[in-house]
């Protein structure tokens, strides 16, 4: 991925943009850094780990050190697999890739902090989250090559993997459609007495769908247990966030629909982690949803057809690289000697070996079956499925596909 690179065997993002492009200003303007800094009255921005790697004992989520080294891990992963998910994209091996880089702590820090037993619903950027659930390597790869073994059957675009038994639902690409299926399923459980909550992710883009209106408008009404996360990383593709509303902030979004909003800093995994875990809090007292904005930034494209450099400058990612989430937790952890650079090192190497042996086996598996086209539909295939099963599979293309 163009402007990532590698220091001492971690995957990292540079601070130092490229010269501007004479046709456009190349300094930084109010809106992007409003984007990086503003706090407001009423919605602050709640921090609690520094740069440096200190922490706010107020905002302190308690996480023993064991626990942050694991979070820290999957963070190293996340990236890391991002960044050769794009190789393989440019060596034509896979056909598509959505990547999370700089996204990473708000993902996987949000994900960390409800119940293994709540539901998530994704947008598409969240496969570290379902790594962190448990979803395999392996069943991720074959997603990405749409072969047998792919849970969907390869009949979606790569980077549309689902781990039901994790309760981490599908992804839908329609924007914003995972919001209303997170509600009516926290509305399910709820009529059910379930102690279940769902946490559905969705970006700044999502909240301009009527499925924004409609799933906050009826959580909130029938105090469902859903936590909206929004994550605010600047951009809907080429369109920067204060396009894509007038409001000050998107957690002040929340008041018109008369549930808490509530501003955190995305690139903060343990602010994520203390503010999430209050919303499910909440949400189990029977007091309803939470709308939750992550401020953090799209330090890539939005997937790899799209190039960032023909609508934002590179200088743009200076400020935010300065706040790479990993470095921030990487500097927690050194200082109290729970990690050092060879585990960095050894750590990286081990996602290398897994990663291409994960690809080799997806690479050498099959296509799906041309008969499975017809599975997943209906329990016992109607008369006009059957026929058309047979044509399909005497017609010209059988050969070919089965």
């Amino acid at each position: 991925m163009k402007g990532v690179r590698l220091v001492s065997g971690s995957p990292t993002y540079p601070a130092a943009g490229r010269e501007s492009d004479p046709q456009r200003p190349g300094q930084l303007d109010g809106a992007t850094m409003r984007h990086i800094s503003m706090d407001d009255d009423e919605y602050p921005i709640v921090r609690a780990l520094s740069s440096e790697g200190e922490l706010d004992p107020s905002l302190d989520p308690g996480l023993s050190l064991e626990e942050v080294v694991h979070l820290y891990r999957h963070l190293v992963l996340t990236r890391t697999l991002d960044q050769r998910l794009v190789l393989l994209q440019r060596q034509g091996r896979i056909g598509f890739h959505v990547g999370s880089l700089g996204e990473e702590a708000a993902i996987i820090g949000s994900t960390y902090a409800v119940r293994e037993t709540d539901w998530i619903f994704p947008c598409y950027r969240e496969f570290g989250s379902a790594l962190l659930r448990g979803l395999s390597l392996q069943k991720f790869m074959d997603n990405m090559f749409g072969n047998a073994n792919d849970t969907v059957k390869g009949r979606q675009m790569p980077d549309h993997y689902t781990c039901r038994e994790k309760c981490w639902g599908s992804i839908s690409s329609p924007v914003g459609t995972q919001i209303t299926q997170a509600v009516g399923f926290a509305w399910g459980a709820k009529i059910d007495g379930a102690d279940t909550a769902t946490l559905v992710y969705f970006g700044d883009g999502a909240t301009s769908t009527p499925d924004f209106h409609s799933g906050m408008n009826l959580a909130a009404v029938f105090k469902v247990p859903t936590l909206f996360f929004c994550r605010n990383n600047g951009w809907a593709i080429s369109v920067p966030a204060e396009k894509q509303t007038a409001s000050r902030t998107f957690a002040e979004k929340a008041r018109a629909y008369g549930m808490p909003g509530v501003r955190v800093d995305g690139n903060d995994l343990f602010a994520v982690i203390a503010v999430t875990r209050r919303a499910r809090e909440r949400a189990a007292r029977g007091e309803g949803p939470t709308l939750i904005e992550a401020l953090t930034y799209r330090m890539g494209g939005h997937s790899t057809s799209d190039d960032p450099d023909r609508y934002r400058e590179h200088a743009e990612l200076t400020p935010w690289a300065q706040q790479d989430p990993l470095q921030r937790v990487r500097n927690y952890l050194e200082k109290r000697g729970a990690w050092r650079a060879s585990d960095e090192a050894a750590w990286v190497a081990e996602i290398e070996a897994q990663f291409k042996s994960a690809v080799a086996t997806s690479e050498s598996t099959p296509p799906p079956d041309l008969g499975s086209m017809f599975d997943d539909v209906y329990a016992t295939l109607p008369w006009h499925l059957l026929e058309q099963r047979v044509q399909l599979f005497e017609g010209p293309r059988a050969p070919k596909l089965h």
